[in-house]
């Protein structure tokens, strides 16, 4: 099972577009040398697919780097996939409320960084919305083509809330205020996926590499010719051109976007972000939000946020929280870029 079955429609066309832009502003390197070898790996996970280059310095088994590779992504899909009904995840929502249950390192991990950035965002990052997704038609349920009754986002709502989740640190576990409460990470496990693949390359003594799980990357040191990882941010149309190339080392970047998977109804489109305040769907102008952080995790959790908060709310919050992002906002001669103070910096022009 996956972690994420949404991400196969418009979001898988834009996982490949993003796969294009990385091979397209990656191709234009000078000779690699000969002590240097660029590999690199791909595989599916999470419902979409990982995309690995790795520069070896001395020799070292692709299959073993493979290996790695892939068990790492699978123990996050097993712990906190929504879609696995035997994932811890599941059996957490399934739980019953008023009682500690037990998690790995890693889940307590995740959730301990999405419900801090959740209170920083003001909620808006809130990984209870679970009930909310599965209404609205992005969540396992899959239950697209039409609205949900009020009654039923209500109920959904009466369950919502970072304050009906309690976190404990030693021995790891989490606790549901009632039994209902349903949480989804999809905002944010595959950029700790990415954050886990950094972590098996470096104890594999690999310190260069960029790494990509759907549309999430981190990149460390600098390619064989000594130049920084050149990463694109697409326009948010799903034209495949990019909007703006950005140089990173030892930093993450994710985006977050109304155009990655939606559907329509009507001539409206629904995104699969939902504003937990509002119980619906997003409704502003934002096309996406891209950030940079050193963690991937972070970065996810944030370019979530900030989306939720929209381009001007969430523009005065990533200046708060000194965070370079890129806003792309929609509007009505185009698209329009807004970046924060210290994104100015990682922008090529």
């Amino acid at each position: 099972m996956i972690l994420a079955e949404r991400m196969k429609r418009n979001t898988l066309n834009m996982v490949l577009s993003l796969g294009f832009i990385l091979l397209l502003v990656s191709a234009c390197t000078k000779t690699v040398p000969s002590s240097y070898a660029l590999a690199e790996f791909h595989g599916p996970t999470m419902g979409t697919s990982y995309t690995v280059k790795a520069v070896l310095r001395q020799p070292l088994a692709r299959e073993k780097i493979k290996g790695r590779i892939d068990e790492t992504l699978k123990r996050v899909n097993k712990l906190m996939s929504i879609y696995d009904p035997d994932s811890e995840l599941s059996r957490f929502n399934r739980a019953a409320g008023q009682v500690w249950f037990a998690i790995a390192p890693e889940t307590h991990h995740v959730f301990k960084v999405a419900m801090e950035i959740g209170r920083l965002s003001g909620g808006a990052l809130d990984i209870t919305v679970g009930r909310l997704v599965n209404l609205w038609g992005f969540g396992p349920d899959n239950r697209r083509g039409t609205l949900p009754a009020p009654e039923a986002l209500a109920a959904a709502m009466e369950l919502t809330g970072l304050q009906r989740l309690k976190l404990q640190d030693e021995p790891p576990a989490v606790c549901k205020e009632k039994a209902g409460v349903y949480c989804d990470l999809a905002a944010v496990a595959k950029g700790y996926g990415v954050d886990l693949v950094a972590e098996a390359l470096a104890g594999l003594g690999i310190s260069a590499y960029m790494i990509e799980v759907g549309g999430e990357v981190r990149a460390a040191g600098k390619r064989p010719d000594g130049q920084f990882w050149h990463l694109g941010v697409a326009v948010p149309d799903g034209s495949q051109q990019v909007s703006r190339i950005i140089d990173i080392a030892d930093m993450a970047m994710a985006t977050s976007g109304d155009y990655q998977n939606y559907y329509e109804i009507d001539g409206r489109r629904y995104s699969h972000t939902i504003d937990p305040h509002l119980g619906r769907p997003l409704g502003h102008n934002l096309a996406s939000v891209t950030v940079l952080h050193p963690s991937c995790l972070e970065a996810d959790a944030w370019a979530t946020a900030l989306n939720v908060l929209g381009p001007d709310k969430g523009m005065a919050l990533a200046e708060k929280q000194k965070l370079p992002v890129l806003f792309i906002v929609r509007e009505p001669e185009g698209f329009v870029e807004r970046r924060s103070t210290a994104m100015k910096a990682y922008i090529k022009e």
